[in-house]
Order: C-alpha cells, then sequence, then structure tokens
C-alpha cells in the first residue's frame, strides 16, 4: 500500500471493516474491487436512495429489460455478450469492427413469452426461471386489454376509413363523429377561463421543477413534492379569494385542502384541457402542471397528501354519453354544423351562404337534442368543440397535404427533369448524412409527410394516450442526464404502441419504407411522452411558413421590380418555388442536426431533427429575402 493511502489509527478505529474491503489502490485493482467502500463517504449514501429518482451505481437491471439504456423492453440477445439490448442500443453497441459479426437471436414477445411460461408453470408443476418481466397485475391489465384494443382499432381497415374520411358536409357521417369525439376536449366556458388565467399565473411563479427535479437534500423527495403541491394549492386558493371573496369564502373557510379535492382537481383538468385544444398556448406552464400531477399520483405522496390532483380530461363524447344524447353525433347535419368556414379564392357571397347554412345547423341540433340538464347552450358547446377540432386539423395536418401536393406537383418519382431538379443527396455533402438517389430520397421524403400527416391527424388521441402514460402511478421515471440536462425517462407503452399502429398505417399507405422506422420514446433522444408530443406539436410551424411563402410567390411577381429581381435570379416564379422546395426536400430531410454522429439519421425522430435543423440555417439560404418580402418573421409561431 503506498504510504500516501495508510489509514491512521483514529481512522481505523472509527470504521472497523476487514482487510479485503479497505479502501486501497491494492484492493482497487484486485478481484474483489465491488465490496470496497468509501473512508469518508456517509453511510447512507451507500445504501440505496429513498427517491424514485436518484439511481445507484450498483443498481440490477430489471429483468427483461435492454442492459444499455434500461428504459426499454429488450427485443435482442447478443449470444456472445451474454446480455440483453432493445434494437437501438443493439445497433449502437455493434455497428461496427468483430462486435459486428456477434452471433444474436431474438427475445419472445410478450403474449409468446406469457403463454410458455404458463405452459411451463401447468407441465412442471414449478413456478418460472425468472425469464419474464414482472408487471404489476394492474399495470398488466391496464396495458393488455386497452391497448391491444387501441391498436387493433387503428390498425384494421374499418377504423382507417372512420378515422381518415372525414365526412363531407350534408353527407352521411356515420360512426366517425363519435369515434372521434371521445378525444375532442370540451371547449373552455367563460367562467373556467377565469379559472385558467388563475391557474397560469399561479404556475407562473411557482418554482416547482427547480426544487424537485435536482439531487434533492435535506427532506425526502416525496415530502418536498408535498410541500411543492400544497404551496401551489395555497397560492390558487388566494388567487380565488382575491377574484371572487363572496365564492372564496365559501371554498376555504374553515376547510383544508382534501376539503377541496374535486375544485382542484378540476382546476388542474380545465389547464390540460385547454392545452391539448391549444398546443400554442402556456408554453411555459404546461410542462410544470403535467409534473406536479406526475408526481401527485405515486403512492407515497397521495398517502402525505391525502387526495389526488387528477381527474379524468372532459370530452365531447363524455359530455353526450352523460346526458344520453350520443345520436347528436350521428345526424348528418352535424358535419355542417362543425364545417370550417375559409375565405380562400372564395367571394363573399359564398362565405354568407356557409355561415347562415351553418348557424342554421347548429340552432337546429340545439332544439333537437336539449333536454332537462342539457341546455342548448351546453349542445352548441359541444358543436364548438368539434369545430375546433375541425380549426386544429386544418392548421397542423393540411399544411402536410400541400407539402406533398407540392412534391407531386414539381418533381417526377423516379426521373428528374435535370440537376436542379434531382433531389439526390450525398452523406458528407451539404451536411448530409444519408446517401440517397432521386428515387429514394423522393419516396423517403414522401413518408416523412405522410407520416406526420398521420400523426396530427390523430394528434387529440396520442395526447389523450399521452397523458395516460405520464400520469400512470405503474410506470415510474427516473431523473437521468440525458445529454440536455437532468430530463425524467420514462416508458410511454400506450403512446408507443399508438405510435406503432399509426406508423403501420403510414406504412401500408405508402407501400414500401426507406429508412429506419425505430421510434424513440422513453430514452436519451425522447426522455417521455410529453417530449414526443411537444416534438410534433411543432411540425405544423415548420411546414406552415414555407407554404404561405410558397403561395404568396405569385403575388410578389406582379410587382415589376420584383418580378425583374425574381427573373435574374430564378428564371421565373416557377423556377424560384422550385428551387425552395428542391432544398427543403434534400436538406430538410438528410439525417443532419442531431448533437452526434449517431443520434439522427434516418430514425422517426431524426428526420423532424432534419427538418428543424433547415430552419436555422434559413437565413444563409440564397432565397431567405423572398421570404422576407412574403412577411416571414420565424419559424416561432409568428409570420
Amino acid at each position: 500500500m503506498p504510504p500516501g493511502n495508510t489509514p491512521s489509527q483514529d481512522e481505523s478505529s472509527s470504521h472497523e471493516q476487514p482487510s479485503g474491503s479497505t479502501f486501497s489502490l491494492e484492493n482497487i485493482l484486485s478481484g474483489d474491487h465491488e465490496n470496497i467502500e468509501h473512508p469518508t463517504a456517509p453511510k447512507e449514501a451507500l445504501t440505496s436512495a429513498g427517491g424514485w429518482d436518484e439511481e445507484t451505481a450498483h443498481e440490477n437491471v430489471a429483468q427483461g429489460f435492454c442492459i444499455e439504456c434500461e428504459d426499454q423492453p429488450a427485443q435482442v440477445f447478443c449470444e456472445t455478450c451474454s446480455d440483453e439490448f432493445c434494437e437501438v442500443c443493439f445497433a449502437a453497441q455493434h455497428r461496427k469492427g468483430s462486435r459486428k459479426r456477434h452471433a444474436t437471436r431474438p427475445l419472445l414477445g410478450p403474449h409468446e413469452k406469457k403463454a410458455k411460461t404458463e405452459e411451463a408453470k401447468q407441465v412442471n408443476g414449478e413456478a418460472t426461471n425468472g425469464d419474464e418481466m414482472h408487471v404489476d397485475d394492474a399495470a398488466a391489465e391496464d396495458s393488455d386489454e386497452e391497448l391491444e384494443r387501441a391498436v387493433d382499432e387503428a390498425s384494421s381497415a374499418k377504423i382507417d376509413i372512420v378515422l381518415s374520411s372525414q365526412p363531407t358536409p350534408g353527407s352521411a357521417v356515420g360512426e366517425w363523429f363519435v369515434e372521434r369525439s371521445k378525444y375532442i376536449p370540451l371547449r373552455l366556458t367563460l367562467e373556467e377561463r377565469k379559472y385558467l388565467r388563475l391557474l397560469e399565473a399561479a404556475l407562473n411563479v411557482s418554482e416547482y421543477t427547480d426544487k424537485i427535479d435536482t439531487i434533492g437534500f435535506g427532506l425526502s423527495k416525496a415530502k418536498r413534492i408535498v410541500h411543492q403541491i400544497r404551496e401551489l394549492c395555497a397560492i390558487l386558493s388566494g388567487l380565488v379569494l382575491s377574484a371572487d371573496y363572496k365564492q372564496g369564502q365559501e371554498l376555504f373557510q374553515d376547510r383544508d385542502f382534501q376539503s377541496n379535492e374535486k375544485f382542484y382537481q378540476s382546476i388542474f383538468e380545465l389547464g390540460r384541457r385547454h392545452k391539448i385544444m391549444n398546443p400554442d398556448k402556456m408554453r411555459s406552464t404546461y410542462g410544470k402542471l403535467i409534473y406536479i400531477l406526475q408526481d401527485s399520483q405515486t403512492p407515497e405522496v397521495k398517502d402525505l397528501l391525502n387526495f389526488t390532483c387528477v381527474k379524468p380530461i372532459k370530452t365531447v363524447y363524455t359530455v353526450l354519453e352523460d346526458h344520453d344524447a350520443l345520436d347528436l353525433l350521428r345526424d348528418d347535419l352535424v358535419s355542417i354544423a362543425t364545417k370550417e368556414i375559409y375565405s380562400e379564392g372564395r367571394s363573399r357571397r359564398e362565405i354568407q351562404k356557409d355561415i347562415k347554412a351553418k348557424e342554421r345547423a347548429i340552432e337546429t341540433l340545439a332544439a333537437k337534442y336539449a333536454r332537462t340538464g342539457f341546455s342548448q347552450e351546453q349542445v352548441r358547446q359541444c358543436l364548438y368543440s368539434i369545430g375546433d377540432n375541425h380549426a386544429f386539423l386544418r392548421t397542423n395536418r393540411d399544411p402536410c397535404d400541400r407539402m406533398i401536393a407540392y412534391l407531386k406537383q414539381y418533381f417526377h418519382p423516379t426521373h428528374p427533369h435535370d440537376g436542379k431538379s434531382s433531389l439526390a443527396i450525398k452523406n458528407g455533402k451539404g451536411g448530409a448524412r444519408l446517401t440517397h438517389d432521386h428515387s429514394k430520397q423522393y419516396a423517403y421524403v414522401l413518408q416523412s409527410l405522410t407520416l406526420w400527416r398521420e400523426i396530427l391527424h390523430d394528434m387529440f388521441h396520442l395526447w389523450t394516450l399521452a397523458e395516460q402514460d405520464l400520469l400512470n402511478e405503474n410506470v415510474p421515471y427516473r431523473l437521468r442526464d440525458t445529454g440536455q440536462g437532468l430530463n425524467r425517462v420514462q416508458a410511454a407503452p400506450k403512446t408507443s404502441r399508438m405510435m406503432h399502429a399509426i406508423l403501420n398505417r403510414a406504412q401500408r399507405s405508402i407501400g414500401s419504407w426507406v429508412g429506419s422506422s425505430v421510434i424513440h420514446m422513453g430514452d436519451h433522444n425522447v426522455p417521455n411522452a410529453l417530449m414526443f408530443i411537444d416534438k410534433y406539436s411543432q411540425v405544423y410551424r415548420i411546414l406552415l411558413p414555407i407554404c404561405n411563402t410558397l403561395a404568396q410567390i405569385p403575388r410578389l411577381a406582379e410587382n415589376p421590380a420584383l418580378r425583374s429581381y425574381i427573373d435574374d435570379e430564378w428564371g421565373s416564379p416557377e423556377g424560384l418555388t422550385r428551387e425552395i422546395l428542391a432544398d427543403f426536400f434534400r436538406h430538410g430531410f438528410d439525417g443532419s442536426g442531431a448533437g452526434n454522429y449517431f443520434d439522427a439519421g434516418s430514425c422517426i425522430d431524426g428526420r423532424l431533427t432534419s427538418a428543424w435543423n433547415w430552419c436555422s440555417s434559413l437565413e444563409k439560404k440564397r432565397f431567405f429575402p423572398v421570404f422576407l418580402l412574403t412577411g416571414f418573421i420565424g419559424f416561432d409561431g409568428e409570420w
């Protein structure tokens, strides 16, 4: 042992331990180094942490999970390494060198494994050997039955028609609105909007994530969470009291938090409902709200808090079901009463005609389906909520349809007319990470836009499942450094299954698939379902400004000076449009934009990363002045 590492006599007497566990260089280098304890580390630091967010160095990976990321279910067993990996980690760890030649075998799926283990129990009369993953009964029932139903519905041809083919005004609606309304939140009333402002004010001043999502000292994490939630509820109570003294007295005089459970549940629910219908709102407060509710669902916090903060989202379907008025959604007038009226390329007379027809349909339905306890105003509220969903689709989904139309109009699927019409990209050229010829890149862009369109079409459904994953007490999270600071890494089984169903639907509609079909969920790329929803709710921010600029190029060309500028630089307005589209279709889908070489590429999320990377370099493009001339300000919701 080196002299500098020799413990003093006092230390030896105060830390009596076997010589084999002494903290020394000799023992560190020996084979028994796992039993060594640091002489200055407190005893509680050497035991497992009390909170669910603090990882221990010697914690074993849960059976059935990937040995590398520890978050995803294992799908591949490497016989050479004798370890189980998910597909993403296996590809990353075995991409080159001698590991490329490692022998592998696929692991059994959960249903096959369950069947085999149950059969083994019956035949041998003994317990399983630990190969199957242990899941709570409640969680297993929740994930198996509901998720299988969601996937079966999303994959079936019948539901494809129901979800994708929106009825035209005046046509038979069938079950389309019934299925759709299950995930359409009810529009907020005027009274609810007052409470929404109070909730946003309370969340704005809260420092919840700063005090919880850190390696905490002092109080246990559960106690810190309870303290912060009660503080937020106290702020809300004070704001309600100051806004309406009489109502505040009725709510809070001589009552505790537990007595006002329904009030707090309603306040938090309307905040979630408002965000789903308006993704642009609550950009700095929604994440904080979801994390508060996520923590409030853990058993430790529930026991200390003595009430729950979460209630189901109020949807159009649940409201109509409660009042036995679901036939409203099967009435053929509902397509007229909820359609969005647009003005582009239409005369004022046609617009007014549509407005009057819509108003008549709304009043007819309100009078027909109103009943005791369900007023005409509530019927209108349901119809307005469905109309809000149509407006969401037009703003978010329709830019994908317009970009697909541009792709088919200006570019041939297999044979480019010239070099300017070619979409071919090469790895390393212009920042590209992929190498595709024209036909492969055309297919790659088409399938990416189609996938985005399908995701945005079902965004309300995905958002509902994402919240269920985030607020599921049987799916805990872990606080991990993902390379972008500390993040809550949590599996999202329902959202992931629905995404795979949507991907399958997009693949079937196109017929072929270029690139990777890996969906990152619950790993360092996309830590949890909240991050996933946030990523895909930004798609329209990329596509809509581009579509608006392209639509205004003909108007710019009407100005003689600008027409001369366009002709000198690009030959014609059509040449300008073609160059903008070609540059976006090449370098907005070239696999670039990740923090390192292996994190972008052609995976499902890497496609969106590449598009954002193209947006960040727009000011360097030679057609950037054209964007400015059309009123473009930025990709952050202002145009």
